[in-house]
């Protein structure tokens, strides 16, 4: 355990923070669950609704440093291509596996 002064409230700051990281990772998780979820169960308007509040959560992940911007433009990407794919044809995208 920290010592000084200024390393007591920096464990304290490191806890407070920690928290709140969790909340939000968990929050976007949660949101990518439930848009998968639609998406899987072939069900356009609940997955179309639900990609518009996945992709405000995954926006609100990067100003908050959860998450890096190239990271979230790659999800909401694949996301909607997804989305697209099950749009058109009515037929969930298969996942692309790399070797």
């Amino acid at each position: 355990m920290a010592n000084h002064v200024s390393a007591l409230k920096r464990a304290r700051q490191t806890v407070t923070r920690t928290e709140v990281n969790r909340a939000n990772r968990s929050r976007v998780r949660t949101s990518l669950r439930a848009l998968r979820e639609a998406l899987s169960k072939n069900d356009v308007k609940a997955a179309q609704e639900q990609y518009r509040e996945t992709v405000s959560t995954l926006d609100k992940s990067v100003q908050k440093g959860v998450l890096h911007s190239n990271t979230v433009s790659r999800y909401k990407s694949r996301l909607n291509a997804r989305l697209k794919t099950l749009a058109t044809t009515g037929a969930p995208a298969a996942k692309s596996k790399k070797k």
